[in-house]
């Protein structure tokens, strides 16, 4: 489960920035999260509130952005999503696709106070 590592990563940016900027509470985390990045918020959402005991982000609202896939095909020039068990372009059957799009998780922005 890689989310307990990305969630004591995201304490610790939470943590940083405090420093940094002096503030001493986080009100909302908003992240970006791409369809394919296999992040799962869930686990995350579940782990947070314990692993933030006692830092800046205690008691922060986590707020997930989800980012659909997107994939361009070299072939045709189609721009858009895939069905994920064809995984080649809808429009001219190409197989060599591009993903443009689907796998972000990041901090988007923080609100303190």
């Amino acid at each position: 489960m890689h989310e307990l590592g990305l969630t004591q990563s995201l304490i610790d940016l939470v943590g940083r920035e405090a420093e940094k900027q002096g503030f001493r509470k986080t009100l909302e985390i908003r992240m970006k999260l791409g369809e394919y990045s296999d992040v799962v918020p869930e686990y995350i959402i579940e782990l947070f509130p314990h692993a933030a005991k006692g830092t800046a982000a205690e008691g922060a609202q986590l707020i997930f952005e989800h980012v659909p896939g997107c994939f361009r095909c070299p072939d045709c020039g189609y721009e858009g999503p895939v069905d994920r068990r064809e995984a080649k372009c809808p429009q001219c059957g190409g197989i060599g696709l591009k993903m443009t799009a689907g796998r972000e998780f990041f901090v988007e922005s923080l609100k303190v106070e």
